[in-house]
């Protein structure tokens, strides 16, 4: 039985004729009803009650229209993916990203990526959180990667690692020479914070709270990047993840000591919409990112 014999059927039925759904499908009347008679053959029992006016399904006909709708729903939905995987083949994966999670290191993932699927496009854009999560909602961009991911009713997380927070200090700070400190020997010095309404702040301050630990906080910045340099000329200290600033520590522009009391770490995750489709290619792309480049490569 063929998919277009299904869908016949199934027009037959919804508009009660022979020859209406004939006429939907191009076909004679005459071979409309040879359809049914070969689909009633096969089945053994009358789908189409043919003494009444307009023509209405037996019990069992009734049976298979709704599950003949059902199958027709999937079918094409398959054929909807299967479309989008031949497309993704050489189309295009759209990431938005908080600006803390790092050029470098995305490129390090696109790179490999772009070995197994050549023809495809990665468009990776930089924006603040409330933007990767507006952009998520909206469909512009497949996924978003946030620290403190939140899940709700429209989104799913998909976590992807921990990273620890350190204190990040001018190279002559007195605290340089500690091997390690709690969050209450930050008490009282100058400190380069985030933007108030980024969830990065909002999970400091709740920590400063919870121990009791005051600072002065001279300056705020929506990116870590702005922090690392106003810690490198002396402006306060600050506490940012410690992959974010492994690259200035090593260049000796700022110092980095860890915070065991309390240990901080900084989630960060995917967020994409709940029941959505990726392709082969992108569900790679997101593998990739969860598990990381292989060390062998």
């Amino acid at each position: 039985m063929k998919i277009d014999s299904v869908r016949l059927f199934c027009d037959i039925i919804s508009h009660q004729s022979f020859s209406r759904g004939a006429a939907l499908h191009s076909v004679s009347q005459s071979a409309a009803t040879q359809m049914i008679q070969r689909m009633e053959e096969e089945f053994q029992v009358p789908l189409i009650d043919r003494s009444r006016r307009p023509l209405v399904p037996t019990p069992e006909g009734r049976l298979c229209y709704d599950c003949f709708l059902e199958m027709i729903d999937r079918y094409d939905a398959l054929k909807k993916q299967l479309h989008a995987i031949h497309e993704q083949a050489g189309g295009l994966i759209r990431v938005a990203a908080i600006y803390s999670i790092g050029l470098h290191e995305m490129s390090q993932y696109i790179q490999y990526f772009m070995k197994s699927y050549p023809k495809l496009t990665i468009k990776l854009e930089y924006l603040p959180p409330s933007k990767v999560y507006q952009a998520v909602l909206s469909s512009d961009v497949d996924f978003g990667l946030v620290s403190y991911p939140k899940s709700s009713f429209d989104l799913r997380v998909v976590p992807l690692r921990s990273e620890e927070m350190v204190a990040v200090l001018p190279v002559n700070h007195p605290l340089v020479e500690e091997k390690h400190l709690s969050i209450k020997q930050l008490e009282g010095f100058d400190f380069v914070a985030f933007d108030p309404d980024l969830p990065i702040r909002s999970e400091i301050d709740h920590i400063f709270d919870r121990h009791g630990v005051t600072v002065s906080v001279t300056m705020e910045f929506n990116n870590i990047e702005t922090i690392k340099q106003a810690v490198e000329i002396g402006l306060g200290i600050s506490i940012l993840p410690a992959p974010t600033v492994q690259d200035a520590v090593e260049a000796g522009k700022v110092a980095a000591v860890p915070i065991i009391e309390p240990k901080i770490t900084r989630p960060i995750g995917i967020v994409h919409l709940q029941n959505k489709f990726f392709p082969p290619a992108a569900m790679y792309f997101i593998e990739l990112l969860t598990r990381g480049i292989p060390e062998r490569e």
